[in-house]
Parts: structure tokens; sequence; C-alpha cells
């Protein structure tokens, strides 16, 4: 049998008053005419994001959730460059240390989804740097929160510039240059336009990179529908990591919109894929990435409730039987 846990992304939608991604342009810092007053201002900020953020969790530990992914929004203007002078994590690390501590403590894996402006192969030089410098915010995140960093940011390939297989080349490429303690904290997933299950099972396997498999990205961009007999080259690529598999899932929102997120996860759909893979891993932790977050994780779970394949964990775990 095997294990399924459900995680949700960010934002709760029960807890109000509670965004972890609170913001500020550079625009409004600079409207601040002191600046160490415009730094403090930021300070509050990133407090307050992950002030909520352990809110969050506070909730998820109290609703039987054991996975969620953190914002990459936590710190505005982290990595800007009119503000490399600023030791963001300084102010914020025992806040962060909270977050970490609390994490371990009720068994709550969490992760990064970086934006999609990080790309590692990328034909342009300063945005492989600046994607860099944002890998490594999410690197000093983790360790200031004493979570080990490995296999905690799950990226895209990143664009394909109308040429997939220079385009896979470049990312080989740039992962050479890519440093090290970077490198071990990627997973990478198929998306839903460039680049299909085969093709990131293609660098997953030569670079030893986890893949996270989203199945409605596979069901809308794919070579070949029959991702059944992939199935154990992705579990594979699992091999080393301390982490069990992930993958993600959602809905298409319509037949005319399939590519877009629906508000909540077809059930039936999602069983299609889980009937597959029972029994060829112990466990697998699975992202819900539908809109309405946590509250798309507790409708999915009563659809599940009443299921006879599957034995009940908890609050967003069952066994498939």
């Amino acid at each position: 049998m095997t294990i399924v846990r459900l995680g949700y992304v960010a934002m709760s939608m029960e807890l109000k008053n509670a965004s972890p991604s609170k913001t500020m342009t550079f625009a409004q810092f600079q409207k601040i005419e002191d600046r160490e007053a415009a730094i403090r201002k930021l300070e509050r900020i990133a407090q307050t994001n992950l002030h909520n953020t352990l809110r969050l969790l506070k909730h998820n530990a109290a609703s039987d959730i054991h996975f969620y992914r953190l914002t990459s929004r936590l710190i505005p203007l982290a990595n800007h460059e009119e503000l490399l002078d600023w030791d963001y994590i300084k102010p914020l690390r025992g806040l962060l240390r909270e977050i970490g501590d609390f994490a371990k403590e009720h068994n709550i894996r969490v992760d990064f989804h970086p934006d999609h402006f990080v790309l590692i192969n990328s034909m342009q030089k300063h945005i492989f740097k600046n994607s860099i410098k944002t890998l490594k915010l999410h690197y000093l995140l983790l360790k200031a929160m004493g979570i080990n960093p490995v296999h905690r940011c799950v990226m895209h390939v990143g664009g394909n510039y109308k040429e997939t297989e220079k385009s896979l080349e470049r990312f080989i490429d740039n992962w050479m240059e890519t440093p090290r303690a970077i490198q071990k904290m990627i997973m990478l997933e198929n998306d839903d336009t460039s680049f299909t299950l085969k093709d990131t099972l293609y660098l997953c396997e030569k670079l030893d990179i986890p893949l996270v498999f989203d199945y409605h990205h596979h069901l809308a961009h794919h070579q070949d529908l029959n991702w059944e007999a992939d199935w154990e080259r992705v579990v594979q690529t699992w091999r080393h990591s301390p982490l069990p598999i992930k993958m993600h899932i959602s809905s298409p929102k319509s037949e005319k919109e399939f590519r877009h997120h629906a508000d909540y996860v077809n059930s039936e759909m999602f069983f299609e894929f889980l009937k597959v893979i029972n029994g060829s891993v112990p466990q697998i932790d699975c992202m819900i990435e539908a809109k309405k977050k946590d509250e798309a994780l507790f409708t999915l779970m009563e659809d599940i409730k009443a299921r006879k394949d599957i034995k009940l964990i908890d609050g967003s775990s069952f066994y498939l039987k």
C-alpha cells in the first residue's frame, strides 16, 4: 500500500488577514526619504510575512496537513540591486528559526517554487546570474530555518526559445556554472507548454535531479500520452533524495482553458493517476495547485473519505488499498 499525503500552496482560504506575501515596490521604497527608515519598513513587512507563515503552519498542524509550499515572496526587495548592503536575514533569524523548528516538530514538509523569471537555461547571462541570486535567497532562508535545503526548490526547465534540444543543452551548460549547494536544492517539473515529461527526464537522469511529475501538465503537453511507461524512470530520479517522491496535482479549468488550474481538484482524475502508481513507492507527497488552496484540499479529502479503495490516516493522508 502506498501512503498519499496532500499539500497546498502558500495561502489559506480559511485564515483571515494571513497573507505571507505582503510587499513593497522599489518606487514605494524610494519615496521614503530616510533610507534607514525605509529599510526598517521593509523588515516590518517581512516580519509580518513570517508571522503569517507561522500562523499558516499552525493552521496546517491543527488540520493534519504535512506538506506546504512556502511563498517565494517572504522578503520584499531582498535581492534588489540598490539594496545589496541590506543583511535581510539578521533581523529575521529568530522568526525563521521558529518557522523551521515548528515545521520539523510537526513533521510538515516545506519547500519553494521560485517564480517563472528564475531561468537556469536563459540565453542571457545577466538573467542566469540573477536566477542564481534568487536561488541563493531561497537557500539562505532554508538554512536560517534550520531546514536541510536538499530538494526543496521545484523549478521548470525554463525557456524553450523554439529550440528544444538547444535549450536543454543550454540548461546543462549553465548547470555546470551553478554552485553545488544550489544544484542540490533543485527539483525539476515537466511543464504545460515547453518541456514534456520525456524532455525533463532527459535532464533529470543526466544531472541526477529529482523529477516532480505534474500530471495535469503532462495531459496538456506531451510527446506520448502514456506516462505510465516512464513512471519507473521518474521514481529512480528520487533514489538519492532524503525526501519522499513528490508530484503536482491540479485539474483543468475547462476544455477550452485546459492549461488553467481549476478552483478544485477532480478526484476521479486524481485517482486515475493513483491507481497506476499504487505500490510502486512507499509514499508520495502530492502538492495541490488549485485556486482554492487549502479549501481545495479539504474538499478533495471529503470526496476521498467516501471511497472504498482507501484507508484514511488523518485529515490529509491516506493509504491506497
